[in-house]
């Protein structure tokens, strides 16, 4: 394997910790890799400039042909609950090189994503289809343009090999970016096969690498349950307001730093209903659009029960303090969900009584099937659409009713162009993308990635309304698709 330092500046902290929790490996060579995509803005950021014109050393490097000799690969363990059952599992077929050093100081992990076996591997191939690769970076970027808190993609390669799974694939890498990779997984892995101490040196890996405030706290993990808890209560909500669907919200999937990582059967929904479910192993709807914040507070829980020998020595007290902090989520999300619906119908300075004006838009969206994305637009626009919704009476006098109480608030436009998006990357434009990119032809993808990248963009002349197909919805169905 060969190896070369450039200008990468590649720690890796993790093997720090005791090896039962990651095991060293390194990416396995494919044979005729080409690069599809390169972030050459995240590479910037990233200190990694030095790549941007030298196609050969992107390929090499992002392929995993060639390791960074500041590098100390790893695969990391973990466990999780998947659609509430616990399962070992583990980085199966992705690879972390390590923490690069970004231009503002801070470290980002840089993963391999479909870059071979490891001992986590099981019965796997550890490699990735190019396709699942391609969606995860054109979903992940489009998250970052709708601000909100995300791993990050910097390339996808072709690998030139084939990737057998219900049929004969092209195989393709990602370089997933992320500030962690840490799941509420990673801690039940430590509480079912870590020794206490291995696991007491994880947390303050933890505490001291993500959440610095709490290392001095006189009870560092009641607040580090607080802190994980209103940061993922922030991140589902910040889903709620552009309709995105994650899909498989399982406990491996739950970032410990409160980004979105893992894309595999994600969505955005169209018509607004809280039901909404588009994975085709979700049959029960237990990730649907409206039950991710009462995941959330499930994964939540998980996570605080891995932490209750570290809360308190005796365990019903440990009970009661983790209980009492968890019982902070139903009001946190409720008063943070209004204050983010209140930014979008554009109420900047909220009362009680004002809910009602967010109860009864989603009430009546939900009767007359509305475009969630256009239904906003178009409030934010002060424009009617197509959708029956803006010829119901009942619509019509809701409409009335909200224009007396924004009319004479100058800011509120302002915060709903911040908090109402143009365009979501919809469900069959993303398809029909990734089904020509794969066969070499990128404009429909190049052309969402632009279009995200205005997504806010008020000012600037796009196409506007976008609308889906009649019945496409009705039968979409998103697979995990590795």
């Amino acid at each position: 394997m060969k190896t070369t330092n450039e200008n990468w500046s590649l720690q890796n902290s993790y093997i720090e910790l005791p090896s039962s929790f990651y095991k060293k490996v390194k990416p396995s060579k494919v044979k005729n890799p080409k690069l599809v995509y390169f972030n050459r803005k995240l590479s910037k950021q990233l200190n990694l400039e030095f790549l941007n014109n030298d196609f050969s050393k992107i390929t090499g490097y992002l392929s995993g042909n060639i390791v960074p000799d500041n590098s100390n690969p790893i695969a990391q363990a973990y466990a999780g609950h998947q659609f509430g059952h616990f399962t070992m599992l583990g980085d199966g077929r992705a690879i972390l090189l390590g923490e690069q050093k970004a231009s503002d100081d801070r470290f980002f992990d840089i993963q391999l994503k479909g870059s071979g076996k490891t001992p986590f591997s099981r019965a796997g191939d550890g490699r990735a289809t190019l396709s699942s690769m391609l969606r995860e970076y054109l979903m992940s970027e489009s998250m970052h343009f709708l601000n909100i808190p995300t791993t990050r993609s910097l390339a996808v390669i072709n690998t030139g090999e084939r990737v057998f799974r219900e049929k004969i694939n092209i195989g393709g890498i990602l370089s997933r970016v992320s500030s962690s990779h840490i799941r509420v997984g990673t801690f039940e892995y430590a509480k079912h096969f870590c020794s206490e101490n291995d696991f007491k040196d994880f947390i303050d890996y933890v505490i001291k690498r993500y959440y610095p405030d709490i290392s001095s706290s006189n009870s560092p993990c009641t607040d580090l349950l607080k802190t994980v808890m209103r940061i993922q209560i922030d991140l589902v909500i910040s889903w709620i307001r552009v309709g995105f669907i994650h899909g498989v919200m399982n406990t491996d999937n739950m970032s410990i730093t409160g980004e979105t990582i893992d894309y595999g059967p994600c969505a955005f929904m169209n018509k607004y209903n809280p039901k909404t479910v588009f994975s085709s192993i979700d049959r029960y709807g237990r990730y649907a659009f409206g039950n991710q914040h009462k995941i959330a507070y499930w994964n939540l829980s998980v996570f605080a029960g891995t932490l209750l020998p570290f809360i308190h020595k005796d365990q019903n007290e440990a009970i009661d303090l983790a209980q009492s902090i968890l019982d902070e989520f139903s009001s946190y999300f409720t008063n943070n969900w209004y204050r983010m619906m209140f930014s979008k119908i554009g109420i900047t300075n909220p009362e009680k009584s004002d809910e009602k004006f967010i109860n009864d838009l989603l009430e009546l969206m939900e009767l007359h099937n509305a475009d969630y994305t256009n239904t906003f637009l178009s409030l934010t626009l002060n424009e009617s659409n197509k959708d029956l919704l803006f010829q119901s009476p009942d619509f019509k006098n809701w409409l009335k009713k909200w224009k007396d109480r924004v009319k004479n608030d100058k800011n509120s436009q302002i915060i709903m162009k911040k908090n109402n998006p143009i365009y979501i990357p919809r469900n069959h434009l993303v398809e029909s993308a990734l089904n020509n990119a794969i066969n070499g032809n990128k404009e429909e993808f190049d052309k969402i990635l632009h279009q995200m990248s205005n997504t806010y963009e008020y000012d600037v002349k796009l196409d506007k309304f976008q609308t889906t197909p009649d019945g496409f919805d009705e039968t979409y169905k998103t697979f995990c698709g590795t």
